[in-house]
């Protein structure tokens, strides 16, 4: 069996974090168990964050970095995003990426009747998502919303199906916490979940 394609994106935008450490121990497990692994950081692109008043029909053009991005996306077999949770959603460059480059196209179809037909079917992701909130918390006094958000109405739009893998109390992490986290996203690379 031949490996998988997968595309590993950091949105974290500090040049040192936790989501850079899962995203570079995920890559490095898929690329020794044979995959053929791209990364990018968000820390290192450089675009517009702002759709601005563009529209669908006459967006902006696109930075050559979201360019890379998109052909990525479609090159790929399997998505890996590596993000913290901020405010309860993801960090505001990550967002932006998903505002500039998710566009009509190229991820999604509005020319049908209906709703907008994602464009990038057949491909899965893995989402390896850091807090500070309890597990227990997350579910049940904020329903997942970040992960039901993630999975329908970003990857799930444009046709990618999603996992999640959530490591929660990231900033003052328990005595060998880091390096549990570590290992499962490890295992994860090797067997490219």
């Amino acid at each position: 069996m031949s490996g998988k394609r997968i595309f590993v994106l950091n949105g974290h935008p500090a040049e040192t974090s936790l989501s850079r450490q899962l995203a570079e121990t995920y890559a490095a497990s898929a690329e020794k168990a044979g995959h053929d692994v791209r990364v990018m950081h968000i820390r290192d692109m450089s675009f517009d964050m702002d759709h601005g008043f563009g529209g669908y029909g006459d967006s902006k053009p696109l930075e050559p970095v979201l360019e890379e991005v998109l052909s990525n996306l479609e090159w790929s077999e399997h998505m890996v995003l590596a993000t913290p949770m901020w405010w309860g959603n993801v960090p505001a460059k990550l967002k932006g990426l998903f505002d500039r480059a998710l566009l009509p196209g190229r991820t999604f179809d509005t020319k049908g009747k209906g709703l907008p037909k994602p464009m990038l079917t057949g491909r899965t992701a893995r989402v390896l998502l850091t807090s500070d909130t309890p597990g227990w918390f997350f579910r049940l006094i904020y329903g997942n919303a970040l992960i039901i958000s993630l999975r329908k109405q970003v990857l799930g739009f444009i046709g990618l199906k999603a996992k999640f893998t959530h490591f929660s109390g990231a900033s003052h992490p328990k005595d060998g916490a880091v390096s549990n986290w570590l290992n499962q996203a490890n295992v994860l690379g090797g067997t490219a979940q």
